[in-house]
């Protein structure tokens, strides 16, 4: 039989590999630029989550590649797809945003003097101010939720939810019924 007895020991041993690992890559950030997606399934489908990487649609909106956007610490998934406007634009603003606040080192080091691509490197001022952050890049941020007092009125008495449901659903499942009946009267 073993006996792991070990357990706080590997626990430092993880906390202390983290921080040896930021002070290797200071100050690029630890973790990468995740986009914002729906979770799956009707339940959860109003929940935002950080996915696993932008899509290549997404990062042509915003003006990077593929390549040069592993490079900056952006996370690439090419096998996701936008289904919806909404979102693309939403990923690529939050690209865009990112864009605007990177600090690009230069590769040679002397700072601020060569370009990569369209991008210019930043200036020795800017370098030398940066700093590591910790976390997740860019987190998700909750909106606030307000509570709404109103008065119950009369209309909002009578009015049954649950009819009001009841009927809804019965539209929607007569509908194909009902376009293909005014389709034959049109013949």
């Amino acid at each position: 039989m073993k006996v792991n007895l070990n357990q706080a020991m590997k626990k430092k041993t993880r906390r202390l590999k983290r921080a040896a690992k930021a002070a290797a890559i200071a100050p690029r950030p630890l973790q990468k630029l995740r986009p914002i997606v729906h979770c799956p399934t009707q339940k959860y489908s109003a929940k935002t989550r950080l996915g696993r990487g932008f899509t290549l649609e997404e990062l042509k909106e915003a003006g990077l590649s593929a390549g040069f956007a592993r490079t900056i610490g952006i996370a690439v998934d090419p096998r996701r797809t936008n289904r919806s406007v909404e979102s693309l634009n939403r990923n690529a603003e939050r690209l865009r945003e990112y864009k605007s606040k990177l600090i690009l080192f230069p590769k040679n080091g002397n700072g601020g003097d060569s370009e990569a691509g369209t991008w210019a490197d930043s200036s020795k001022e800017d370098c030398e101010n940066a700093t590591q952050l910790s976390g997740s890049v860019m987190p998700l941020t909750k909106p606030e939720k307000k509570i709404e007092i109103v008065e119950i009125t009369d209309e909002m008495r009578n009015t049954s939810a649950f009819t009001t449901m009841r009927v809804a659903r019965k539209e929607t499942r007569v509908e194909g019924h009902r376009m293909s009946v005014k389709n034959r009267k049109k013949d």
